[in-house]
């Protein structure tokens, strides 16, 4: 595993993801009380940035077409989406994120 610091903790907020770039790979940051997750920054759908949806009962929605993803798992929980999108480790350590973008959680490659 290769974990790199993706941003501070306080950066993320409760309600809407935070994109970060990390090497090639974008990733959306996003919580769920005191939870952290990564997934790939794009719906699966209709590949816009999930990182502009809101962040609702551990599901990030897509803006453009309202489809939603179980922060655990990257599966959609609605439709139109029925692909899932990438999800990777996390780690907080002290007041900073780390991902490993080199590791898929649910065997996902990104796009």
């Amino acid at each position: 595993m290769a974990f790199e610091r993706a941003c501070a903790l306080d950066e993320v907020s409760t309600d809407q993801g935070l994109a970060v770039t990390l090497g090639s790979l974008e990733v959306v940051v996003a919580r769920d009380g005191d939870e952290v997750f990564a997934l790939q920054n794009e719906c699966s759908h209709a590949a816009v940035a999930l990182s502009e949806g809101e962040v609702v009962d551990c599901q990030v929605e897509c803006w453009l077409h309202g489809s939603m993803f179980d922060l655990r798992t990257g599966k959609p929980t609605n439709l139109p989406a029925t692909e899932p999108v990438a999800t990777f480790p996390v780690e907080v350590r002290g007041t900073d994120v780390y991902v490993d973008t080199e590791t898929t959680l649910n065997g996902v490659t990104p796009a």
